[in-house]
């Protein structure tokens, strides 16, 4: 119960005259202590400091990718607000800036213009030469990927490859993701695993990995690398039916995983979807938009024979009660309004009558889609806040644009419909997402629960020492 500072771990260390210590399983926080701890004699137990701090060190790590030959978004260094400028205006913006040994993604931001970064470099970080700012071009429209990889020092196995409901640029501990990948490529994942065990050599990974991806373009760009347990690593261990946590410890103490029995990745016939769990409805007021920095308090999990259910049972799960037929308010930013067409015909036909704001409703009207058009909040009424007082709407689904106006309007409806319990989805892929679900739940008529033994029962069963 103590506070995770070196002063405390060292008076236990030193008191329980501990073998050594495991770093892994708490988070960013007892990585960036580990070079203070192996400095006051600890035997740190797994991956070593020096591997820790060349993937957590961000020009370390820019140096180990170049050298594997793994491509990262285009980036620079910066180490003051001119740096900071020269490398954005040669990058070109929006640019996604990333502070060294960070918890929860914070300070992370995506950056649009020079007096957005100037700002950002004043107020938001800490920097110096031993904490520069990672500058990297953002991927607009890319998909992030997350892998947990496990190694004993001379066999890698893939936990998993989960890839992301939301787009690249939201937190990764906020997006929704699936397992097994349902849209990648087999050259893609490919790719991943060939990247990942490169890493994982090249560190010296005793233990477990996490490292990120966007793949755009079916281009595969590595975005970082944590030498530790991730947060995702007891929802891969229930999607595949194998203890990641407990192999990893093992391993960090000597034993091989091929002794274990675990030497092949798990690619289950089942999907499994992480859905992150938000505490905006104790804030009222506050803007439910993801971003690079972590909001969620918790996450739940959906399993399921099909994709669509089980990211149904994740939002059910989430408290995220998505309806079945009724009303639906569609606000979209213009670059997102061809994808809208196909997705709101979807939405038609399963029983919805669409509600939009006038750019959106005309455009569906265009397509041959029926929708009700309603003011701007800041335009007149009836408006979007009154369907919602008035309980003539049950589901808002509103992608964030630019622009003063249009943003004070989205924000006042995003809160308003957080106090009154309304599902708001703010991402085209969540929305592609929902949609199948509750295709899915129309074709069955009702959610089939099985245990996870059940679906567990196919595996091969590791084989755990008895010590």
């Amino acid at each position: 119960f103590e506070p995770l500072t070196l002063e405390d771990v060292l008076h236990i260390y030193n008191h329980e005259k501990c073998d050594g210590v495991i770093v892994q399983f708490g988070g960013q926080t007892p990585l960036n202590l580990a070079k203070d701890l192996e400095r006051n004699g600890v035997n740190i137990v797994g991956t070593k400091p020096a591997s820790i701090e060349a993937a957590e060190d961000r020009k370390c790590f820019q140096e180990l990718a170049t050298r594997l030959e793994i491509r990262q978004p285009e980036n620079g260094l910066a180490v003051s607000v001119e740096e900071a400028e020269v490398i954005a205006e040669r990058i070109g913006y929006p640019v996604l800036m990333r502070p060294s040994f960070v918890l929860g993604g914070r300070a992370m931001v995506i950056v649009y213009d020079v007096e957005m970064l100037r700002k950002y470099m004043a107020e938001a970080v800490e920097v110096s030469e031993d904490r520069p700012v990672l500058i990297a071009h953002y991927l607009e429209d890319a998909v992030e990927v997350d892998v947990d990889c496990i190694s004993d020092g001379e066999t890698s196995v893939i936990g998993s490859i989960m890839e992301h409901v939301e787009l690249a640029g939201v937190h990764s501990g906020d997006s929704a993701c699936t397992i097994p990948s349902p849209n990648l490529s087999e050259a893609v994942k490919d790719k991943i695993r060939e990247h990942t065990f490169a890493f994982a050599k090249a560190l010296d990974v005793i233990g477990l990995m996490n490292v990120q991806y966007a793949i755009a373009n079916d281009e595969v760009y590595v975005l970082e690398v944590n030498p530790r347990a991730s947060r995702t690593v007891p929802f891969v261990s229930k999607a595949i039916g194998a203890p990641l946590a407990k192999l990893a410890a093992l391993a960090m103490v000597g034993f091989k995983l091929k002794d274990l029995g675990f030497t092949k990745e798990v690619i289950p016939k089942h999907y499994c979807v992480k859905e992150a769990v938000f505490p905006f409805v104790r804030f009222p007021g506050i803007d439910v938009i993801l971003s690079p920095e972590m909001k969620s308090t918790g996450e739940v999990m959906g399993i399921d024979r099909t994709e669509g259910m089980a990211f149904l049972k994740s939002q059910v799960a989430a408290s995220s009660h998505l309806p079945k037929s009724g009303n639906v308010f569609l606000s979209v930013r213009d670059r997102d309004k061809p994808a809208i067409v196909d997705l709101a015909r979807r939405l038609e036909a399963l029983g919805f009558t669409i509600y939009a704001t006038l750019g959106t409703s005309t455009m569906l009207r265009e397509n041959g889609i029926a929708s009700e058009a309603v003011f701007r909040i800041s335009k007149g009424r009836p408006n979007v806040v009154d369907m919602i007082e008035e309980k003539k709407v049950g589901w808002i689904i509103n992608t964030p644009s630019s622009g003063a106006v249009p943003r004070i309007d989205e924000i006042k409806m995003r809160a308003h419909a957080v106090i009154r319990g309304i599902p708001i989805t703010t991402t085209i892929a969540g929305l592609g997402a929902a949609i199948n679900g509750l295709e899915a739940l129309s074709k069955s008529g009702t959610m089939e629960v099985c245990s996870l033994q059940e679906y567990h029962r196919h595996f091969k069963k590791v084989n755990l020492p008895k010590v």
